[in-house]
């Protein structure tokens, strides 16, 4: 295990549904923790895809989610919504369909962007990453999501018109860092149900590396049984079938993200050396 970084707060969006954001956000996190990374996701999606994934449906119903700690209207403790998972240093903020209702209750409260980082920054110094899983759209949970993260992933399906929703993404990454959070930057883009035998998924690939550069990950996610069953598991695909061509490859992501924070440790040390 190499020398671990600050603390990362990574929101994974795209407003558009079906590309992966709750499949990437579930492996990704617990690759990391297999890593012996202590990292909290928090669901911030009203559908609850992330909690049952991590087999906590059941107990997110008991009424100590995301929703409940969004719309308090007093400050509270965010670490007594942290449950844990049966991954090692993994732990859940839930969520439930009662989220549903969030986005309109918020509208008329103070602060209603900021919420989630104020609740978020009680936690940073507890964990080396956490991941937000934001909705399939660009409203205000998604909005929280950004403005509490310090960069952003791009889960992106490999078809053509998922090009179109990325700008729209895109712009609004720029709106959020313009306005309430300077720092955001997008960590990368993250090609998904990616199939290298048909001339679009190429075609696709080709485009977003010549728009991103650097930012797509080297590592696309392929089409793969094993990510679709293992949700309805309750556990992630990386501990439902390790061998499998989709966990492989989320592992293989992980590996770029810790390269990264190596990265960014040697160039910290060099600053201040």
């Amino acid at each position: 295990m190499g020398t671990q970084g600050p603390p990362r707060i990574i929101a994974i969006a795209n407003q558009k549904g079906g590309v992966g954001k709750t499949t990437t956000t579930l492996n990704l996190a617990t690759a990391l923790a297999l890593a012996d990374r202590r990292v909290l996701v928090i669901d911030l999606d009203p559908q609850g895809n992330l909690t049952s994934g991590l087999g906590r449906k059941s107990q997110a119903s008991e009424g100590r989610t995301v929703y409940e700690a969004l719309t308090a209207e007093s400050a509270l403790e965010f670490g007594q919504f942290v449950v844990g998972t049966d991954v090692k240093g993994l732990s859940l903020v839930m969520a439930d369909r009662s989220l549903t209702g969030a986005e309109l209750e918020m509208v008329s409260m103070i602060a209603r962007e900021t919420r989630l980082r104020t609740l978020v920054r009680q936690l940073r110094d507890t964990y080396d990453y956490i991941f937000i899983d934001t909705p399939p759209s660009l409203g205000l949970l998604t909005l929280n999501g950004l403005v509490a993260a310090d960069t952003v992933i791009i889960p992106l399906h490999s078809e053509y018109f998922a090009l179109e929703g990325l700008a729209d993404l895109v712009a609004t990454v720029r709106r959020v860092r313009t306005s309430l959070n300077p720092q955001l930057e997008i960590e990368g883009v993250l090609l998904t149900m990616h199939d290298e035998r048909t001339n679009l998924g190429q075609q696709v690939a080709r485009e977003v590396r010549e728009f991103f550069k650097e930012k797509v990950f080297e590592t696309v996610i392929p089409r793969n049984i094993k990510l679709g069953e293992a949700p309805s598991h309750g556990i992630p695909a990386i501990l439902y079938d390790k061998n499998s061509r989709g966990a492989l490859a989320y592992l293989s992501v992980a590996k770029e993200i810790l390269s990264r924070e190596l990265q960014v440790n040697k160039t910290t040390e060099e600053d201040h050396g």
